[in-house]
């Protein structure tokens, strides 16, 4: 017996065929829109025609309502399980819970484009909106350079990767999302970085807009800094929640493996923070501009890279969305246009970058130079290293592997460094400053830190000099930007003139103080942690470091849609039970793949970190335990950088930033 009549059934399924329809037809008109608002305003700031300007942020709107609804059109295909669809049944499956259906619109490689696009659509439309004070000839060459930027993702998309492809015969069923991607973490990771890739795009707008211009000051580094500071803020958060998937998903105890995928995310993070630094010197010394124009360039020429290295199957990574080297040359073509023509637009306009603050060799803008080039140099090896296999496998035919090691030696000088004359340059004056006065007035924070090292070291047993050195540093920087902040008080009245100071000084302070943070988190986790893997048979009880580990029981347990071997562990310190804890092993039988589920007792001074492996022939199973010293005071620190660059971003100064007009710059 049918449980509704046939009519209401075919209602049903017209309803789900026009919805999809509605999503791929409006997904065509936002392509129609964004050739509109590419070509129309730039035209209108050419010949100064102000109708044609203001069709910008109207055009802007517009487009990102099409793609929104686009997406929502995609994401309710997923919702209701529309098998009609290519990239549902691949990537989706009915007995998959709800939140992995939603995620799997952007778990893959065509609807991860569409949001991609989404997010860039709202970028161009929220600086139509809250550009009100721009010159109305840099806004509406602003936004036409966004458009230009969707144009070619919206061709991409529709023509080579079309999330709206029909099956001539669906099945009753799909073939289930990656089982790696079924996590939380992996849920909202990578909309986190997509923002923040994307949201460089609007860095490498202004600067394009301001190159055809010809005109770099002040009032620009003031308009691009709180476009740059989301995108740094969201990569930030992104990159810390792949870090955190990576640490409890893949059973290893590790946060970060230098796979080409991570490193993608990185290498814009590293040149965004060069920039937002950078950009204060345009700001307030109108010095560097032809260094922060080029930054800008490369902030979000990296981010097309790593959407090359994701998309095009070069390199190989358990983060990568697509292995198809067709749509890999698309992509390489769509950043070697926009990179190679911002880059001659540069080299044209060069000599009218000229710098006009001059500033002595100690003084706050060398300092920030000094920041400057060690971000960008540690880019540079990062980048090296990440693409070196590829040009030894296509110039020399050679297979390399670059992994660890050499990052880990290339790049940490660099950051030692950096987290060295981060707390000096904080506390030097505009122009010329005393280097004596700066040092004297540290040596309290140098001589803290220096005795925290020490009291580490003497505590330690064996171990590396990297835990002590690790402490140093996080003290350095943790102690340097409170002092920072001290000093900004002045000598009266503290209490006050702390309550006084521009949320952009605190934001910089807490920001930098999340950076120790991470740093001696880093350090300590990796000299102090302790590994143990064994045979233990059902009812063993072993020491590990200062804990007892018990195996109890392992199981067969069903899940939503997975089969799962679990396993029930007990941890005892000095006989008194701390942590009950049930890893997994679970077979997902769609996709017929395996995961690794740890099972973490988190702490604030350590992580208790167990994994069951393999059974064996005896009837044994082998099992991994870690003890992590402080392994949450790594994403802790990130987490604060976070929040110290979102507390800059509620400075008055940075949310009118967009909409002050300098006397300087006229339209």
């Amino acid at each position: 017996m049918l449980s509704q009549p046939i009519g209401e059934g075919a209602a049903a399924d017209y309803t789900k065929f026009m919805i999809t329809e509605l999503g791929h037809f409006a997904l065509i008109l936002a392509l129609m829109v964004a050739v509109f608002q590419m070509i129309v305003p730039m035209i209108g700031a050419q010949k100064n025609w102000a109708g044609w300007m203001a069709t910008g942020t109207p055009a802007a709107t517009v487009q990102f309502g099409l793609t929104l609804t686009s997406f929502a059109a995609l994401t309710y295909a997923f919702v209701i399980s529309d098998f009609s669809l290519r990239v549902v049944t691949l990537n989706s499956h009915t007995a998959k819970p709800m939140l992995y259906k939603v995620s799997g619109v952007w778990g893959n490689h065509e609807g991860s484009m569409l949001l991609w696009i989404l997010i860039l659509t709202l970028f161009g439309a929220m600086a139509g909106w809250f550009g009100q004070g721009l010159p109305p000839r840099l806004k509406a060459r602003v936004l036409s350079v966004q458009s230009a930027i969707a144009v070619a993702f919206f061709i991409f998309l529709i023509f080579t990767s079309n999330p709206f492809e029909r099956l001539a015969f669906p099945p009753l069923n799909g073939q289930d999302l990656n089982p790696l991607l079924q996590d939380p973490g992996l849920a909202f990771h990578p909309p986190f970085l997509y923002v923040g890739y994307v949201g460089l795009s609007m860095a490498f707008s202004f600067a394009v807009a301001a190159l055809i211009e010809g005109k770099v000051d002040a009032a620009w580094g003031r308009w691009v800094r709180p476009w740059t500071l989301t995108a740094w803020v969201f990569l930030t958060v992104g990159i810390a929640l792949g870090s955190w998937w990576a640490y409890y998903e893949l059973g290893w105890g590790g946060f970060w493996f230098w796979d080409p995928v991570e490193n993608a995310s990185f290498m814009p993070w590293l040149i965004a923070a060069a920039l937002l630094h950078s950009a204060i010197v345009v700001e307030k010394r109108e010095a560097l501009k032809s260094w922060t124009i080029l930054l800008a360039i490369l902030a979000f020429g990296f981010s097309l890279i790593g959407a090359f290295i994701v998309r095009s199957g070069v390199l190989t990574s358990v983060h990568a969305f697509a292995t198809d080297p067709e749509r890999g040359v698309y992509l390489l073509l769509i950043t070697g246009i926009f990179m190679g023509g911002a880059l001659v637009l540069y080299a044209l306009r060069a000599e009218q970058m000229e710098a006009k603050g001059v500033f002595s060799v100690v003084s706050r803008e060398s300092a920030l130079v000094a920041n400057n080039i060690l971000l960008a140099v540690a880019c540079f090896v990062v980048f090296i290293g990440t693409i070196w296999p590829l040009v030894a496998e296509m110039f020399f035919d050679r297979k390399l592997s670059v992994g660890p090691p050499f990052f880990d030696a290339a790049f940490t000088p660099f950051m030692v460094a950096l987290s060295v004359i981060l707390p000096v340059g904080a506390l030097m004056s505009w122009k010329r400053a005393k280097l004596k006065r700066i040092t004297v007035s540290l040596m309290p924070v140098l001589v803290v830190s220096v005795a925290l090292g020490g009291l580490a070291f003497a505590i330690q047993t064996g171990g590396s000099a990297l835990g002590p050195i690790g402490v140093i540093l996080g003290s350095w920087l943790v102690l340097g930007a409170a002092f920072e902040i001290w000093q900004r008080a002045g000598k009266a009245n503290k209490i006050a003139r702390l309550k006084g100071l521009p949320r952009a000084d605190w934001g910089k302070a807490v920001a930098h103080a999340g950076m120790g943070i991470t740093t001696f988190g880093i350090a300590a986790m990796l000299a102090w942690q302790i590994e143990d893997i064994r045979i233990a048979q059902i009812g063993d009880r072993f020491e590990v470091g200062q804990h007892q580990v018990e195996l109890i029981d392992v199981r067969e347990v069903d899940g939503p849609n997975y089969i799962s071997t679990m396993a029930e562990m007990k941890l005892y310190r000095g006989g008194r039970e701390v942590a009950h804890l049930f890893p997994e092993k679970r077979v997902y039988p769609v996709a017929n793949m395996p995961t690794t589920e740890a099972a973490i007792s988190n702490g604030i001074l350590r992580d208790l970190y167990v994994v069951i492996g393999d059974p064996q022939n005896d009837g044994g199973w082998a099992v991994r335990t870690y003890i992590k010293p402080f392994a949450n005071w790594i994403w802790a620190g990130a987490i604060i950088m976070a929040l110290g660059g979102t507390l800059s971003l509620t400075d008055r100064r940075m949310r009118v930033a967009g909409g002050q007009r300098s006397k300087a710059v006229t339209s």
